[in-house]
């Protein structure tokens, strides 16, 4: 981008009791023991039930529809309009956009929304500072990422995100689409300009370090975009398609910073972006299966592999993707070639998009047990995945 009510905590606590495999089990193995009385029969292997699979058990809360709904992040207008979508479709995610009503954070109108998704809702936002602050007029002002680096240190950088940080989480927010880690000289009012920390890589891994480590301290999921660069595209994805240099030439600078902060916790959010060498024609990164094995995998530009979540960039109001297809397209595009989350900015095509997806589910072009991954990886990114 230019981002538990008492039923889920009673669900949750059966699934978490049917992992943990304790006392049941120990009780069984006690009891055998007891019964024969024999040494040479407790050293027998156990003949107890294998505890419930954890994943297996997280999973079954969930309808077909209902897991897909989690891997769908969408803006909204307010506290109705959200609180709508998300009763009614149950969707996993949220997105706070400069057309939000300031009412839904400042005046604590999410907590009515929070209330009404059987699992925990995430809410987002893409506050970097400078010209993309959603939140300006309740958590303060922020220079942008390049003015950063010239008034701030790295650990001063930590020290002023972590408060800004603090106060998204007392609002509400639970993950912010930050920070950009583009590569860029471009001037500073272009797409991505100022938006960027610096033009050299170690510059970038400093600061956007910094503020990954102030969002993970505060409680607040951070997203590094756009991968697998955007510093040195040709144009703005917000108003039609944008080629990048070739994969060969990312290699030695777009990519660095996600190769080496790819272990850091944050989340990765897919470009639009037409990548030669990686891309094939017409299809932009973000519903690239190349691009997604390459985040995946790693060893194609030399990184560890990365299990976390992949956002897509917004499908719905960019004209890199608009203009080639709809929005039930895009999005199932997008999940398809690997992406966990599908972003975009309205809630009005939800019902549509799910439709489209459970076709897609029941006709084999989108795998059961990919969805189930990304459930998982959501949940994780959540913090709420079952632990055994």
């Amino acid at each position: 981008m230019r981002t538990l009510p008492v039923l889920v905590l009673a669900m949750t606590t059966v699934v978490l009791t049917a992992c943990s495999g304790g006392s049941s089990t120990t009780s069984t193995t006690e009891s055998a023991g007891t019964t024969t009385g024999s040494a040479e029969t407790s050293l027998a292997p156990s003949t107890s039930p294998a505890p419930q699979d954890c994943a297996a058990g997280y999973l079954s809360q969930f309808t077909l529809r209902q897991k897909l709904a989690q891997l769908l992040t969408v803006g909204v207008t307010g506290a109705a309009d959200a609180e709508n979508v998300v009763r009614t479709e149950q969707i996993g995610g949220i997105f706070v956009g400069g057309w939000t009503e300031s009412s839904l954070l400042a005046d604590h109108q999410i907590d009515k929304v929070k209330a009404a998704s059987r699992t925990p809702l995430m809410v987002t936002i893409d506050e970097e500072g400078g010209r993309v602050s959603r939140v300006r007029n309740l958590i303060g002002e922020a220079p942008s990422a390049r003015a950063t680096v010239d008034v701030m240190s790295p650990e001063e950088f930590y020290t002023f995100s972590l408060d800004r940080a603090k106060k998204l989480k007392s609002f509400g927010v639970t993950v912010n689409f930050a920070p950009d880690v583009d590569v860029s000289s471009q001037p500073a009012d272009s797409v991505i300009g100022d938006r960027s920390f610096s033009d050299k890589p170690d510059v970038v891994i400093a600061y956007a370090d910094a503020y990954i480590r102030a969002l993970k301290d505060a409680g607040v999921g951070s997203v590094m975009k756009h991968f697998p660069g955007h510093g040195a595209g040709s144009g703005d994805s917000h108003t039609g398609a944008v080629r990048t240099p070739p994969l060969a030439e990312l290699q030695t600078r777009d990519l660095v910073p996600f190769r080496t902060l790819i272990g850091s916790g944050a989340a990765v959010m897919v470009g639009h972006l037409d990548v030669p060498g990686l891309t094939e024609p017409n299809i932009p990164a973000s519903i690239s299966p190349q691009v997604m094995q390459l985040l995946r995998q790693g060893t194609g530009y030399g990184a560890a592999p990365f299990d976390g979540v992949i956002f897509t960039d917004d499908l719905g109001g960019m004209a890199a993707i608009t203009s080639r297809m709809s929005i039930e397209e895009a999005v199932e595009a997008s999940l398809v070639a690997g992406a966990d989350n599908a972003l975009w900015i309205t809630t009005d095509a939800v019902t549509s998009v799910l439709d489209r997806l459970e076709q897609a589910v029941s006709s084999g072009r989108l795998p059961g047990a990919q969805v189930d991954a990304s459930v998982l990886r959501m949940a994780k990114f959540k913090g709420t995945a079952p632990t055994c």
